[in-house]
């Protein structure tokens, strides 16, 4: 990728990655303070301001080197405290805290579609062409964080729900698998399988099919 295209990329995908990522955080923390956790609160994260939530590494190093070597997004903002034995009903509402997050990144989408709609209505000028770009790239962003945290593994969000769901015993053997959770997702992230990989092959027909759907209802 060449400097000019790699600055143009930046320029277009670092708000909608600023706050797929932040605002997924902060929605868990909305939802533990719903259901009686306090923890996030206290410490000043249950707020829309993405600065309260951005890990330098995570948010943004990471998400600007793999887009500009591999095309795949992939990041973290810093986790939101969540005192699960502090909700008033730990196991059901755990699944809530977790969808939470995906939630949010579907609303976003949902919301950089509406943003699209205006930008292609506008007429064509310096401005709604970069909106159109980003709008796009917020859509796509969202989505993949979305199904990328709802992989039934833990300690992504998929996993914490699963676990909510399984009988007590399952799920605390379910739990024991978790210090394997992010190599499983590493491996899945960069074995090659087909001349992809396995976490490409899992996500590009969702990501297809719910970025056509999305464009659909909107457009």
């Amino acid at each position: 990728m060449d400097i000019n295209h790699l600055v143009q990329t930046i320029a277009i995908y670092a708000l909608p990655v600023l706050f797929a990522i932040t605002l997924h955080e902060a929605a868990h923390g909305y939802v533990a303070r719903h259901f009686g956790d306090m923890t996030a609160y206290a410490q000043g994260r249950v707020s829309l301001n993405p600065l309260r939530h951005i890990d330098p590494v995570g948010t943004i190093v990471v998400p600007l080197i793999m887009l500009a070597f591999s095309g795949f997004l992939f990041g973290w903002a810093k986790p939101v405290p969540v005192n699960y034995s502090a909700l008033r009903k730990p196991r059901p509402h755990m699944a809530w805290v977790a969808a939470a997050g995906p939630g949010a990144n579907l609303l976003m989408a949902l919301a950089w579609a509406l943003l699209l709609k205006i930008a292609l209505l506008l007429p064509e000028n310096a401005f709604s062409d970069p909106l159109q770009l980003m709008s796009e790239a917020g859509i796509k962003v969202n989505l993949i964080f979305m199904f990328l945290n709802l992989l039934p593994i833990l300690p992504l969000d998929g996993g914490r729900i699963v676990a909510s769901l399984l009988p007590k015993r399952a799920a605390w053997q379910f739990a024991k698998l978790e210090p394997w959770g992010i190599p499983l997702l590493l491996l899945l992230m960069f074995v090659p399988i087909y001349g992809s990989n396995a976490l490409n092959l899992i996500l590009s027909p969702l990501l297809y099919e719910s970025d056509a759907l999305i464009r659909a209802m909107v457009l």
